[in-house]
């Protein structure tokens, strides 16, 4: 490309005898070669693939009420993916909870009530892993109150992970091989960008859209367990909180700039779809969530979905990686497939009209 425009360059300098040439002449000969680069320049980008992997929730483990509920090593928990994190353009995930080695005020206690309080180092077992951003937005980023939130902050950025999701930092954008990819994250909790002042989103996805080549939508969002894998269509409540309508906030988002829409919160893994050429995953599940989570059953899925979108943000293929947790927990590979195997079931009956073709295998590509 860079040779083809300075060769067009060196033809407007030096060629055609353009000093004799009358000065409108050499005035649309200049617009005609910006306009032949600009072109050259927009279809690169276009034709760019950019190879991303997402996950869903992530807590290493909570040094709160004790040490108890500590691995005996956090830095192992991520290995067995961190092969196909590191391997992609841009690794995303969700992050359970705050950073703080000691202090902050909790939320609070009971038999429903939780608190992750992450040791500070975990965060750079995140970078090493191969992840690039984060969301922040969810029911646990204020389990310690406003200071655990600010030095949660401090860390992500002393370890070079961009993040978003709070009133204090609701994008972030990292470029990738000439293109612009933010992230906007969103969920209906304290201390978040409300999920449920649905014009509220629009009006910043549509800002940071203009900022951006392709632009990530997250949410932490939905009703939570084993009974809640399909998409309603509809608000959902959970401890009479409402959770929001993700299938409406999904497509507003999409409609407002959004190129992909990555969901989590539920717990279990959800359907996918595709809306507009765009890839929608509606629940990713827990990932990596040491001892505090249930794992029985779907809450045991842990799947590690990979894709790629071209340089407008238009899905092209994907992959389902099926992993499973057990025990404590922390992501080990299902042979089984059982993630990829059940996404595929979700999808065909919550969105039949989706163009989307999954495999048991976990490809995914448009029918």
């Amino acid at each position: 490309m860079n040779l083809l425009i300075h060769y067009f360059v060196c033809i407007s300098l030096f060629g055609c005898n353009t000093q004799s040439a009358p000065k409108q002449e050499q005035i649309t000969q200049t617009n005609q070669i910006k306009k032949l680069t600009d072109t050259i320049i927009k279809t690169d980008i276009d034709e760019t693939l950019i190879h991303f992997a997402s996950v869903g929730d992530m807590m290493l483990g909570t040094n709160f009420p004790d040490q108890s509920t500590l691995p005996p090593d956090a830095s192992a928990l991520l290995k067995p993916t961190d092969s196909i994190l590191q391997s992609v353009d841009i690794s995303f995930g969700n992050a359970e909870g705050t950073f703080l080695n000691e202090g902050g005020i909790s939320k609070g206690s009971g038999p429903n009530v939780y608190n992750f309080r992450q040791p500070e180092a975990y965060a750079g077992i995140l970078k090493n892993a191969g992840f690039d951003f984060l969301s922040i937005a969810n029911n646990h980023v204020y389990d310690f109150g406003a200071q655990a939130l600010l030095n949660t902050m401090r860390v992500l950025e002393s370890n070079g992970l961009k993040y978003a999701g709070t009133p204090e930092s609701p994008f972030a954008i990292i470029e990738k091989n000439g293109v612009k990819i933010g992230l906007v994250a969103f969920a209906p909790h304290s201390g978040c960008i409300n999920l449920n002042d649905l014009k509220s989103c629009i009006k910043l996805v549509k800002e940071i859209n203009e900022k951006v080549d392709i632009l990530m939508v997250s949410f932490h969002a939905g009703a939570e367990g084993a009974g809640a894998t399909h998409v309603p269509r509809k608000h959902e409540f959970f401890y009479d909180q409402d959770r929001g309508d993700v299938y409406e906030f999904a497509h507003a988002a999409i409609d407002a700039g959004a190129d992909v829409v990555i969901g989590h919160g539920p717990h279990v893994p959800r359907a996918m779809e595709l809306y507009k050429s765009r890839l929608i995953a509606y629940s990713l599940g827990n990932f990596c969530t040491y001892a505090k989570f249930n794992l029985k059953g779907v809450s045991g899925l842990a799947p590690l979905l990979t894709y790629k979108l071209n340089g407008k943000g238009a899905f092209v293929e994907g992959r389902i990686h099926s992993f499973k947790q057990i025990g404590e927990g922390g992501p080990i590979p299902d042979e089984t497939n059982a993630s990829a195997k059940l996404i595929k079931e979700l999808s065909i009956t919550d969105f039949p009209e989706s163009p989307l073709k999954i495999d048991d295998s976990g490809f995914i590509q448009v029918k």
